[in-house]
């Protein structure tokens, strides 16, 4: 049913089904719980303390090398699989790839002295021994998203094990630039401004600061409410904007002792830059990456500005290199199914097909 013009006066179209669909969802999405966030086919493959390690297996397994994902400490990893049609790791099963996802989960207060170190070399160094245990595979590609990449970027530089690629998106490496209030960095750089008494105060930062921090650094906006109900007549996009309402409300927690450093290491000192950083008595040195080595960034990207991640390319000492910039922002590039295709794109010929 549909109201139209009618003689002189002027009565604009207006669709009634279209209407009535649109305000019914958005006020399911008012009402409703929460959605349940389905996964990609996986199983458990390793667990250690609340970090677990979940293998996909490709659909149609295409390529040799498996992928390895390593996703921020900031934010709960599930964005990168949080449901068919835009999910990172099934769109990576999808094109062939068996896929190794390391979920960080949230510590408790137990785990408040945990450090980037334990993360680094308890975890992702031991979670990627046991992928490569798994797969039977000589050599692994590891990609890493966000502080992720900052992470992925590290390990790679210090470890032994077989990286056959490196693949980094919206990744800092230069933390004097970025989101931060130029006061804050200026205050932590001179030593006015100090996380370390938040970090022992409460031992494990709560769900409810981190998400006050995300929002506060986050810049203020509207957008995805209009969104919402421009297009709540559309079930599917109703779907995938649920699941994302979600994720963006479930911050993780955060180890004291890692958030001690993340300030005072990278913020204050920005150490990974000036190449000062020692992670486990090991010496961090971004030169030591030689492994073909892909990075990208977002143009619209308003939590990771490309030019944080710009130097990185002049650090690592691979032959086989590619900066890119593409049309996007920092979220979707994980929700609309980019990711997945910038990934394949490049890492298709460096994957050994079967």
């Amino acid at each position: 049913m549909s109201v139209k013009a009618s003689g002189t006066n002027f009565i604009p179209y207006v669709n009634l089904e279209k209407e009535v669909k649109r305000w019914e969802q958005v006020y399911n999405v008012l009402t409703e719980p929460k959605p349940d966030i389905v996964p990609t086919e996986r199983k458990i493959i390793w667990k250690k303390n609340k970090s677990t390690l979940y293998f996909h297996p490709a659909k149609e397994k295409k390529y040799q090398i498996p992928v390895f994902l390593v996703y921020s400490l900031l934010n709960k990893s599930y964005i990168l699989d949080i449901g068919e049609g835009s999910s990172v790791v099934g769109g990576l099963t999808d094109r062939g790839y068996d896929v190794y996802f390391l979920d960080w989960g949230s510590p408790s207060y137990e785990d408040n002295d945990i450090s980037l170190d334990n993360y680094i070399l308890d975890y992702l160094e031991n979670g990627v021994k046991r992928a490569l245990r798994h797969s039977g595979a000589k050599e692994i590609s590891i990609l890493g998203y966000c502080l992720g990449g900052t992470i992925a970027a590290i390990f790679t530089s210090i470890t032994e094990l077989p990286i056959k690629n490196l693949i980094l998106a919206a990744v800092p490496i230069d933390f004097s630039e970025g989101i931060v209030p130029a006061k804050w960095l200026k205050g932590l750089q001179k030593g006015t401004i100090n996380f370390d008494r938040l970090s022992e105060v409460y031992g494990v930062i709560p769900t409810e600061i981190m998400y006050g921090m995300y929002r506060g650094l986050s810049p203020v906006s509207i957008s995805p409410w209009v969104n919402l109900v421009t297009r709540a007549h559309d079930l599917e996009y109703v779907k995938k904007w649920r699941r994302m309402d979600k994720w963006t409300k479930d911050s993780a927690s955060f180890s004291g002792a890692a958030f001690k450093q993340l300030f005072n290491d990278f913020y204050k000192e920005n150490k990974l830059l000036k190449g000062e950083l020692t992670i486990g008595g090991r010496k961090v040195d971004l030169k030591n990456i030689d492994c073909p080595f892909y990075v990208f960034s977002t143009s619209r990207d308003t939590l990771v500005l490309e030019k944080q991640s710009l130097p990185v390319i002049d650090m690592v000492s691979s032959e086989d290199k590619t900066y890119e910039v593409f049309e996007g922002g920092h979220v979707s590039l994980a929700l609309t199914g980019h990711f997945a295709i910038f990934a394949d794109k490049w890492l298709s010929s460096r994957s050994q097909e079967i």
